[in-house]
C-alpha cells in the first residue's frame, strides 16, 4: 500500500491532475515555436505516443502569440491536446500565453528578480522584493483566473535569485521557498489552480527538494499537485536511469501527480520511458494521506547514510560495493565488481520472514538480501525498517534476479528497485542478475545506478538538457561527440546546454559547460563562470578540451 500525498485536483484542459487521478505524462517540443507546422507535427507525434500534455517554449511575446496558430491548427486536425507555455524571463509572454493555452509554467528564479551581484539583503529589502513579485505576477494571475488557465510554479536548482541564495543558500530549502513565495501571493488572490515542481540535474537534490516541498506545503495547509522530473538528465541509459531513479523514488514515497522524462533525444522517445516508470506503480494499491512521511524511520530531507558494521567487507575500501562472483566476472576493468559473495561471513536471505528469523537469533556478518518481489523497492525499504527496529547494524547487499524483460525495461526497473535505497544512503552494495544478459552488462548497470544516486562515481558525469525551441544547434549530435571524446575523464561533470537562458543556472554544479548562445555560437564555462563566448560551433568541442587541459583536469584515455 502506498500512502499517496493527498492533493487537490487541477484541470489542464481535458486532463485533470491530482486527487485520485493517475500519474499524468507530459513532454516538451524541441521545434522552433514560430515554425507552426513543425511544432504541430511534433505535438501530434507526442500525443499519439501517449503524451497527455505538451509543453512549448514561449521566450517572447511573438512566440506566445503564435501558440494560438498552433492550437488552432491542432483543433482543425481534430486534436484537442492541452498545451503548456514555458516561460522564463518575460511576464508579457506569460500573460499573452495564459489567454491561449491551458497552462503556463514559470520559474520563480528568473521570472522576477534580476541578479546584480548584491548580497546581504535586509529584512526591508527582502519584503520590498516580495512586493515587486506581487505586482509583477498579479496580472498573470488575473488572466489565468479569467481563462481557467492552470499555472506550474517550478523552481530549478542553480537558477535561484540572489536574494533567495543570500538567505537560504543554493539549497533544497531555497528552491522550496522560491516557489512558495509565488504560491502565497496566488492564494492572496484566490487562485489555486497550481502545480509545483522542484527540478535539478542532481538526482539527490531533486528528491530532497521535492520531499521538503511537500512537508512545507503540509505545514502551511497547501495540497497542490506535484510535477516530477530530473532536468538535464542526458541521453541513453544514463538519462533513463537518472529519471527513473529520481521520479521512481518520489512515486514510491507517494509523491507525484505528473511526470516528464527529459532526454537529449527525440522527445517522442521520452514517452515509453515515462510510461514504464508510471507503470511500475500502476497496480499497487494506494490510499491518500496528509502525511506521506509517517513511515520513514530516517531523515527523508537530507543525506544521512545508515551506519553499518563493515568488518565483513574484508579490506574493501570503495562503497557502496558492486557485488559479484569471481566465476561470473567478465567485466571491463573500469567496472570490476568487488568479489564479495565468495567471502565468508555473508548470510544469503530471501523473504522478510527469513529476515525476521535471522534477526531473532544474535548473529554477526553481512546480509545478502534477495528480493523476489515484482516491485522490489518496497521490500528493500521494509528490510531496512526491520533492521532499524531491531537495532541491527549488519551491512546489506541488495540482490535481485530478473528475467522475461529486455535490457531497456531492465534499466528502468532496476533503477527504481535499487536506486532509492542508495539515494537515501541505506544499502552497502548491490547485485543485479539477468537470465538473458551477460554479467558485464548488469554490473555496468549497477555502477550507473550508483552514479545516478550520487553514491559512487565511476565515470564522467554528463548533464545535458533535452533542448527546445530556444536551442539553435544540434545538441544531440554535439552531446554524442563530447561523450566520445571526454568519457574517460572519470569524476568530471560536463554540461551540454541548449541555450544561454537556462544553461548557466541549470547546469548547477558542473565542472565545465558547453552552452549555446545563438545560431552557430557557443559559450564555454568553468564552473559558473563564462570564460569564452562567441565560439564557432565547428571548433567549440576542441576549445572545450583546451579549456579542460589548461585547468589541469585532462588526462589521456
Amino acid at each position: 500500500m502506498i500512502n499517496r500525498f493527498k492533493t487537490r485536483e487541477v484541470s489542464v484542459g481535458s486532463v485533470t491532475i491530482g486527487g485520485n487521478n493517475p500519474v499524468r505524462i507530459q513532454s516538451m517540443t524541441n521545434t522552433n515555436t514560430m515554425d507552426t507546422t513543425a511544432t504541430v507535427r511534433q505535438t501530434i507525434a507526442l500525443y499519439e505516443a501517449g503524451c497527455e500534455m505538451v509543453r512549448i517554449t514561449a521566450p517572447g511575446v511573438k512566440e506566445a502569440e503564435n501558440l494560438e496558430a498552433i492550437k488552432n491548427s491542432l483543433l482543425r486536425q481534430g486534436y484537442d491536446i492541452p498545451l503548456i507555455a514555458d516561460i522564463h524571463f518575460n511576464p508579457k509572454a506569460a500573460e499573452t500565453a495564459a489567454a491561449i493555452v491551458e497552462k503556463v509554467r514559470i520559474n520563480p528564479g528568473n521570472y522576477t528578480d534580476r541578479n546584480t551581484g548584491k548580497i546581504n539583503f535586509t529584512d526591508q529589502e527582502y519584503a520590498a522584493a516580495i512586493d515587486r513579485i506581487r505586482q509583477r505576477i498579479g496580472p498573470l494571475v488575473e488572466i489565468c483566473k479569467q481563462n481557467h488557465t492552470a499555472m506550474r510554479i517550478g523552481s530549478n536548482h542553480g537558477s535561484l535569485s540572489e536574494r533567495i541564495v543570500d538567505r537560504y543558500g543554493d539549497t533544497p530549502a531555497g528552491m522550496v521557498e522560491s516557489a512558495l513565495e509565488f504560491v502565497r501571493i496566488c492564494h492572496e488572490m484566490d487562485f489555486y489552480d497550481l502545480v509545483l515542481s522542484m527540478k535539478a540535474s542532481n538526482v539527490r537534490v531533486m528528491i530532497y527538494a521535492t520531499r521538503l516541498l511537500v512537508q512545507k506545503m503540509t505545514e502551511e495547509g497547501m495540497s497542490h499537485p506535484v510535477h516530477l522530473g530530473v532536468t538535464e538528465a542526458g541521453d541513453g541509459s544514463d538519462g533513463r536511469i537518472k529519471s527513473a531513479l529520481g521520479i521512481g523514488t518520489l512515486l514510491a514515497d507517494g509523491i507525484g501527480d505528473t511526470i516528464r522524462v527529459s532526454l537529449t533525444e527525440d522527445p517522442v522517445n521520452e514517452i515509453p520511458a515515462a510510461q514504464q516508470i508510471a507503470g511500475y506503480f500502476k497496480n499497487i494499491p494506494s490510499q491518500q494521506t496528509d502525511n506521506v512521511f509517517s513511515r520513514f524511520f530516517y531523515n527523508p530531507f537530507d543525506y544521512e547514510p545508515r551506519k553499518s558494521n563493515r568488518r565483513p567487507f574484508a579490506g574493501i575500501t570503495q562503497f557502496p560495493v558492486v557485488a559479484g562472483e569471481k566465476e561470473k566476472s567478465d567485466t571491463p576493468a573500469d567496472y570490476s565488481p568487488e568479489e564479495l559473495l565468495t567471502l565468508p561471513g555473508w548470510r544469503h536471505i530471501t523473504g522478510m520472514e527469513n529476515a525476521r528469523k535471522f534477526l531473532a537469533a544474535p548473529a554477526g556478518g553481512g546480509i545478502v538480501y534477495e528480493s523476489t518481489s515484482q516491485e522490489a523497492v518496497f521490500e528493500f525499504r521494509q528490510l531496512f525498517s526491520l533492521l532499524n527496529d531491531a537495532g541491527a547494524d549488519h551491512p546489506v547487499i541488495l540482490k535481485k534476479e530478473y528475467s522475461g524483460i529486455d535490457r531497456n525495461q531492465l534499466i528502468i526497473r532496476a533503477a527504481i528497485d535499487f536506486g532509492p535505497l542508495f539515494a537515501d544512503g541505506l544499502a552497502d552494495g548491490m547485485l543485479i542478475g539477468h537470465s538473458g544478459l551477460p554479467f558485464s552488462q548488469t554490473t555496468a548497470l549497477a555502477f550507473q545506478i550508483l552514479q545516478a544516486a550520487g553514491a559512487r562515481i565511476s565515470k564522467t558525469e554528463f548533464i545535458a538538457c533535452p533542448s527546445c525551441g530556444r536551442t539553435l544547434y544540434d545538441i544531440q549530435k554535439t552531446l554524442g561527440e563530447i561523450k566520445t571524446r571526454l568519457s574517460h575523464l572519470k569524476g568530471l561533470k560536463i554540461a551540454v546546454m541548449g541555450c544561454i537562458v537556462n544553461g548557466p543556472g541549470e547546469m548547477a554544479d558542473a565542472d565545465y559547460g558547453y552552452v549555446g548562445m545563438g545560431a552557430g555560437k557557443v559559450a564555454l564555462f568553468k564552473g559558473k563562470e563564462m570564460v569564452r563566448k562567441g565560439i564557432g560551433e565547428n571548433r567549440a568541442v576542441d576549445e572545450l578540451i583546451r579549456l579542460i587541459k589548461a585547468n589541469g583536469d585532462w588526462r589521456e584515455a
